[in-house]
């Protein structure tokens, strides 16, 4: 919480709100009540940021040292602050704004080009969709939707973060009340965030190769759907989620326009769909398409160019694609190499 380092020096209460609204995307019990003007944000945080830059500048091997911050601010002005007026703090403030908007194209399209605004030039900026505070992917989006997240938080500009277990589609576990481990569940029933880390689901086997065979139990109960649901068994099925997200990792990998080539969104698209282009020049373009609704669209992209479907989210085709008449399947993503 990168945010939270300083206090106020005159340990003053935060005001109490007139009316009790959340504070972030979802309930946070008592932290709700607040108006948060003197647990966070001082102003001399900067200055601590900025000393902790200068120290990892000082290293002078070819490997380069990173800060990154936990930072859950949802103002960009406030957020943007935090790489530095001369991007002499932290190198990348974690974004979670994706994290608690619905999964409506609108909603997603308005966060990623707000984002890009509001980027410091040379800002380097990131996505974050699931972490061990919040519902899992797949229990928010369904089997569907976290395929199609899947190809967006791996297409859009800058780096994506990947929750452990959200690979391979893990969903939220119900904990017994005897059962539980987190102290904020404890203490603020409902609260909890025990369903979201749960061991992860490696093989088939006992424990689901997360503990030894003959451990008693584990530190939370394991999914009941591993034996289905787990790194091994996905490994040998190329169309699970996991073999997905490792072709989308392994073309990003070879793709310089997916790793530092800008973002063009189109405007004039069907509805329930989102599109964008990455380029860096000297390089193929890449089409990111994606249909967020159960029916199929047919889109025109006649003006770019041909193209080559690289990878589908069903993993199911790669092949030439007329780009006048696109047509995705309902929740279907595609990646394409653009041929000028």
């Amino acid at each position: 919480m990168a945010h939270f380092i300083i206090k106020d020096p005159d340990l003053r209460d935060n005001p109490l709100k007139p009316d009790v609204t959340h504070t972030m995307h979802k309930s946070l019990g008592e932290y709700d009540s607040q108006i948060h003007l003197y647990d966070h944000s001082h102003p001399d945080i900067h200055g601590i940021y900025r000393e902790i830059r200068q120290l990892l500048e000082r290293f002078s091997d070819p490997q380069p040292r990173v800060s990154i911050g936990e930072i859950h601010i949802f103002d960009w002005d406030k957020w943007t602050s935090y790489y530095g007026s001369n991007l002499d703090e932290l190198h990348m403030p974690l974004n979670f704004q994706l994290l608690g908007v619905d999964w409506q194209v609108a909603k997603i399209r308005q966060i990623v080009d707000s984002l890009e605004a509001a980027l410091p030039p040379g800002a380097w900026p990131n996505y974050v969709l699931g972490n061990h505070d919040e519902t899992r992917l797949t229990s928010r989006l369904g089997p569907q939707g976290a395929r199609l997240a899947a190809m967006l938080l791996l297409t859009l500009r800058g780096t994506p973060t990947l929750y452990c277990g959200d690979e391979i589609g893990m969903t939220d576990v119900p904990i017994p009340s005897n059962e539980q481990q987190d102290p904020w569940g404890k203490r603020v029933p409902g609260l909890g965030r025990d369903p979201f880390r749960t061991p992860m689901q490696w093989d088939a086997s006992q424990h689901s190769g997360f503990s030894p065979p003959l451990t008693m139990k584990t530190w939370l109960p394991i999914g009941k759907d591993y034996q289905t649901v787990n790194v091994n068994t996905q490994l040998q099925d190329p169309t699970s989620l996991l073999s997905l997200y490792r072709q989308l990792l392994a073309y990003r990998k070879v793709s310089h326009a997916l790793q530092v080539g800008d973002y063009s969104p189109f405007e004039e698209v069907q509805q329930n769909c989102f599109a964008f282009l990455r380029r860096m020049a000297g390089f193929p373009k890449i089409l990111v398409a994606l249909n967020f609704s159960s029916s199929e669209a047919e889109l025109n992209f006649a003006s770019i160019g041909k193209g080559h479907l690289i990878l589908s989210t069903c993993l199911d085709r790669s092949e030439h694609v007329d780009l006048s008449t696109l047509s995705l399947r309902g929740h279907e993503g595609v990646l394409i190499e653009v041929q000028d």
